[in-house]
């Protein structure tokens, strides 16, 4: 008799009582039996900790003094044993067959399974998109070749990934440098030491939009897109030593084959010029590359290479106020008016 792979989802959580109830129960709830539930509560000032006893014995409570997100992940994985292994924030969680469909997909040579995630407010409501946004298809095979060829791949938030217990163990515990990024970290890493990655090509869990989350755009601002470029650049600088351990090369126009960088680039350099981290930076210059990087990088299909044709041009050399909403429209589509998606969908049925 095969006995089934046990999973452990490891639940990170930090002042979120009021999403907390949500993530562990979806996770008690899985048709899936063999599943462990570890919540790591970062230093909680709220009430998380009343909301985690609550839960009794179903659960391993861990709790620490804040460390931060790698923190909580280091902890969490130091005491989970599950062959398989889901990191859910505890602002997000997972549909009732998730783990049943995970499970199934790590075939033979596997070592990551990645899924898409519904997008929710803070009342639970869905905003009418996924991560990634229809039309991206999730990343499969040997990823870490196409990481070295454009240095991202098309996958899904934290929440959306699990992994192979023995794909971790070389890379845990986490580098302290990383306590706020755990996310990219995991995202650079893990194709080297995966093998292969599968998708399964449906929302099976679900990624909540609200004010606190850290990392959701529910507005535009320079300070956010100044972030993203500083994490951006500390990511490059982890693939490349990746790259070197695997003794492998990396382009060196590698910075500007990424259609994502390329975007928080120039968001920060037109909504905040005086403050952006890269000096040499120059709006025509980032326009061209990001262009170039649609047509020559991107998996996308026609219509949304002339979509984000379009939107490079726009953002780059509108007034402020346009370039602003352009920005606005393309990170959060939530907050687009519902002519322009209207007008949106139509373009892609013209151009396809």
């Amino acid at each position: 008799m095969v006995i089934p792979p046990s999973v452990s989802v490891i639940i990170n959580n930090y002042n979120y009582e009021q999403f907390l109830p949500e993530a562990i129960n979806s996770v008690l709830n899985q048709a899936y039996e063999r599943v462990e539930v570890i919540v790591v509560d970062d230093g909680s000032t709220d009430g998380s900790s009343q909301v985690i006893a609550d839960f009794g014995d179903r659960i391993q409570a861990i709790f620490q003094e804040n460390g931060k997100q790698a923190a909580a992940l280091n902890t969490g994985f130091k005491a989970s044993s599950g062959d398989i292994v889901l990191f859910l924030d505890a602002d997000d969680y997972l549909l009732p067959d998730a783990i049943q469909k995970i499970v199934a997909a790590f075939q033979e040579g596997v070592g990551k399974v990645h899924f898409r995630l519904r997008v929710v407010d803070g009342k639970d409501e869905p905003l009418g998109y996924s991560i990634p946004s229809a039309g991206m298809s999730l990343a499969t095979d040997e990823v870490w070749r196409q990481l070295l060829q454009t240095s991202s791949y098309v996958s899904s938030p934290m929440s959306g990934n699990a992994y192979l217990r023995k794909t971790l163990e070389p890379l845990f515990p986490i580098p302290d440098e990383y306590k706020m990024t755990a996310d990219d970290y995991l995202m650079v890493s893990t194709p080297f030491y995966a093998g292969k990655l599968a998708s399964i090509d449906e929302e099976i869990g679900a990624y909540r939009v609200h004010d606190s989350n850290q990392w959701a755009l529910t507005a535009v601002s320079g300070s956010r897109f100044r972030r993203f470029v500083k994490h951006d650049l500390q990511n490059f600088a982890l693939l490349r030593q990746r790259a070197k351990a695997f003794d492998q090369k990396v382009p060196e126009d590698l910075e500007r084959r990424s259609l994502g960088r390329i975007w928080s680039r120039l968001a920060s350099l037109r909504l905040e010029p005086q403050e952006h981290p890269v000096s040499s930076d120059r709006v025509r210059q980032l326009v061209w590359w990001g262009i170039y990087a649609v047509w020559h990088f991107s998996s996308h299909n026609l219509p949304k290479r002339g979509i984000y044709t379009i939107l490079f041009l726009w953002v780059g050399f509108m007034p402020i106020p346009l370039a602003r909403l352009g920005i606005t429209w393309l990170y959060a589509p939530h907050l687009r008016p519902k002519v322009v998606d209207t007008t949106l969908n139509r373009l892609r049925a013209l151009v396809s």
